[in-house]
This record gives C-alpha cells, structure tokens and sequence, in this order.
C-alpha cells in the first residue's frame, strides 16, 4: 500500500472509529465540584523516564510528575497485558478475575473477566454509573497489538458511554517492518521501524487527537468525565517516526551486564520468558532494538503531552485527576531477557504517576510499595465514590497528601506459577512453591539483582518472612 493510500485509509478509518456502547439507563449527573478523571496507560513501558533517573527524553511525563506524586515503587499484578489490565481495571487480583493468559488467536474473545466475574462493576464503570460520562480512546483493555489496531478487540463495553479505536500509518505498513522473528510476527517479537509519517498520521498520534477533541467536547458540555487514554507504543513493533529515532544513536547504547546466575539462568524457571530467536541476536541488533524501544517511548511522550497541553488550555487541570502508568514493565536485555513475563524487578515494576488537584504531596516522590491493583480504590475516594465491598487493594490519597507515608507492606505479583513479594528493601521469589528455585534479592544494595541471597544462611530469617507472605497471599489472605 502506498504511503498517500495508508495515509488517506488512516484518516477515514479515524473518522469512522466512534462506536457508541449499548445505551445504559440514563444516570442523573454528578453534583458541581466533582472531580474529572484523566487515566492515561502506556503499553509495554519500563520506568526508563527521565522522571525515574533514565537518559531517556520524556520532559512531558517529567513535567506531570513535577505537579503529582511520583510513585517510585509501584508493581503489577501480573506482568502481561490482560491479566494485569483485567486486574486493574476491575479492582481484583488476577485470581479472582481468572485472566492469567492473553487470548489466542484460536480463543480472540477469551478469557474475559467477566466470564467468572459477570456482575462486577470495573472502575470506568463505577464512574459511568454515577454520571459521570465514561470514555475509551486506544488500548485500556487488552488489544493483539499491532493486529487488533483499529478493533475493539477484547473490550468491555459495559464500561464507556463511547469508544474510539484510533488506527494510523504504523498498522499500514506492516511489509516493511523489520522483525527478529518469521515475517509477520511483530506483536510477540522484536521489531521495529523508523517511519517517514509524522505523529499526527501513527495511530496514537491520531489517538491523542481524539482524545483533545473529546476533552473539549466535555469542556463545552461542562460534563465531569472519565477518560481512558491507551496509547500503543512503546509496545513492540517499536515504530515511531524517525525523528525519535534519530535522538538515540545505535553506536551509543549500552549494553547491559549480566550476572553469573543470568549466564547460567538459574534458576531456569526464572529465565522462561526467554526466547531462542531473542539469545540469537548479535550485539549490533540488540542496540537497535534499545534504540528503537527509546525512540517509541519519546515518541508517546509527546503524544501524552498533547493531550496534557489541551486540558490546560481548557482549565480543565485545576479539577482533574491525571494518572499515567503502564501494564507492566519490560526487560531490555538485561538478565539476558526481553519484554515481559518474568518476575524480576524490570518486569514488575511500573512507572505511576497520579496528580490530583489540591493533593499535598504534589511534586514529590512517594517510595512506599503499591499496586496497580490499589488504583481502583484511590481514584473512587478521591471521587466520593463507594466500591463494592469485593473491591481489594488499597486507597493511595494518604500518600497523595504525604508521600512520605506507607498504606502496605508488601507488593505482590505472579507470573504462571511464580509468585513474588516486594518490600521496600526485599524482592523474593518463588516457583511452584519453592520446589523449582527460589530468589532472595536485597534491593537497596544489589538493585539490579545479580546476587541471590536464597541460600545464604545469614538471611534465614527474611527468607522465612517472605515465605510467609507468598502463603498468605497464595490464601487469599494478603495483607490490603
């Protein structure tokens, strides 16, 4: 397909993307004063922000966490796409939802949380059912990307008054993407493409145009919202225009080191997520890899900031709550790994930051653990909203008002059957209870895990504690 052909099919496909959820009893309109709700979700994206100490450019994202609260451990329930949206999006751990795998090409529309939770009530939800007007822009729910561009993919239309499925020229130009693995397979692989169309033309650039129109639709309409903002990148393929590209030299990226356990990947359940065709890359497309995952994250930046540059002009930031975070986190090389699905710290760890107007602790960092799962209850409170008593996890506004504050104790994830528990200074891990390895990491001497502290008899006691913990919360019992 020619570049004018993709550009003008961009542009019809953007215009035609609105489609309206099934109407819903009509709610009486919040009272005046009610905050808005602007929750922007990146796709795939680590904490290599500028705002987190990263030589990455990202100056809008360090501007919004200049004017929030920066949270500098916050964790996913489960480091892949569905099952951590699933769980965050209805306030459940991804137990209780029964998403603990993306659909399969045999299964597109399954599993859905709603095939074992069918009355909850998700948290855009909890918004549009008391009047506030509910609205999806781009990927909330889980889309095959980049295949799913331009769908609803596996939606939940009981959760938006509207929907927008933006799709751009990077979902055009799939015979010239470069990928490591057979042609086609992008959205599972590495791959990437430096692309010739400006930002206006990829499909978050046209996502965060519909986004600015319907903020200044709800302006206008002087209707409290809810709108969900999913951007794409930097969710492989890494296209961004070359521009972005340009920014990070190749011959300049660093390679990460590895530790002897990562060279000698034990213990193996801890390296599952590796694949032979990512081990077989040389250093040269490992850079360009780095390099490309970089130029998409700067490039999404920039598209946030459209979307924040708008609210201010309409005044709509003086009653709006922003929050910016991604599903999880993702390895770029380092212990030997790319993307997700591991329990490690790049895995697990998501960038958040949440500003609320008035917040006391505005412009600082919180360092207390918390979970994705705890956005559900935070943003409700600073509502005046009530949840549903199944609702878990855990209000963050006390560290909204003084980061320095801690709600939890504990932040837990899993991945397959691996469970892991962070605290503020101990990552531990462990597969199929124990019996196929365990990690014991201390991370406030050793933060990017190269020592495993495990068997070491010294560190019996903490091993023990953390054991106990995984129980717990393997019992329903962990701690809110």
């Amino acid at each position: 397909m020619s570049e004018p052909r993709a550009s003008a099919l961009a542009a019809v496909i953007a215009s035609l993307a609105v489609a309206t959820a099934p109407a819903a009893h009509a709610q009486p309109p919040p009272a005046p004063g009610k905050l808005n709700v602007l929750f922007i979700v990146s796709d795939d994206l680590n904490t290599d922000l500028g705002a987190y100490g990263a030589r990455v450019s990202s100056p809008n994202l360090d501007a919004l966490a200049a004017r929030g609260v920066r949270f500098d451990r916050a964790y996913t329930q489960y480091p892949l796409c569905s099952p951590s949206r699933s769980s965050f999006l209805t306030g459940r751990r991804p137990d209780a939802t029964g998403v603990l795998v993306n659909p399969s090409p045999a299964r597109p529309m399954s599993p859905h949380f709603r095939e074992r939770l069918p009355e909850t009530v998700t948290l855009p939800q909890l918004f549009k059912n008391n009047g506030w007007y509910a609205a999806r822009v781009g990927k909330l729910y889980h889309y095959g990307v980049p295949n799913n561009i331009g769908t609803s993919s596996l939606d939940d239309y009981m959760s938006w008054d509207v929907t927008v499925n933006p799709r751009g020229h990077d979902r055009e130009i799939h015979d010239r993407i470069f990928t490591i693995g057979p042609p086609g397979q992008f959205g599972g692989m590495l791959s990437w493409w430096a692309d010739d169309a400006p930002d206006a033309q990829q499909t978050d650039g046209i996502g965060a145009s519909e986004a600015v129109r319907l903020l200044e639709r709800f302006a206008r309409e002087r209707r409290p919202f809810f709108l969900g903002a999913g951007l794409y990148r930097p969710h492989t393929p890494y296209v961004a225009p070359r521009k972005y590209f340009e920014l990070y030299p190749a011959d300049r990226v660093e390679l990460p080191s590895l530790s002897e356990n990562d060279r000698a990947r034990n213990p193996p359940a801890a390296y599952r997520s590796a694949r032979k065709e990512q081990d077989a890359m040389e250093d040269r497309l490992r850079r360009e890899a780095i390099r490309a995952y970089r130029a998409s994250t700067t490039f999404m930046d920039a598209q946030v900031g459209v979307i924040l540059k708008v609210l201010d002009r309409l005044g709509l930031a003086q009653n709006t709550i922003v929050v910016f975070t991604s599903d999880h986190g993702y390895h770029l090389g380092d212990h030997g790994l790319w993307q997700k699905m591991s329990l490690f710290e790049r895995s697990a760890r998501v960038p958040l930051v949440i500003a609320a107007p008035s917040a006391r602790g505005n412009g600082r960092a919180a360092g207390g653990v918390v979970e994705l799962l705890d956005l559900y209850r935070t943003l409700a409170e600073l509502a005046g909203l009530t949840p549903s008593a199944e609702i878990e996890g855990t209000s963050l506004r006390p560290m909204l008002d003084d980061p320095s504050a801690a709600v939890k104790q504990s932040a837990f994830t899993k991945v397959r059957d691996g469970y892991a528990v962070r605290t503020t200074r101990w990552r531990y891990i462990e597969w199929s209870g124990g019996e196929a390895g365990r990690q014991l990491y201390d991370m406030e001497r050793d933060p990017t895990e190269t020592k495993n502290l495990a068997s070491d008899p010294a560190h019996a006691a903490t091993l023990a504690e953390l054991t106990k913990a995984i129980a717990g919360y393997r019992a329903g019992q962990a701690q809110p």
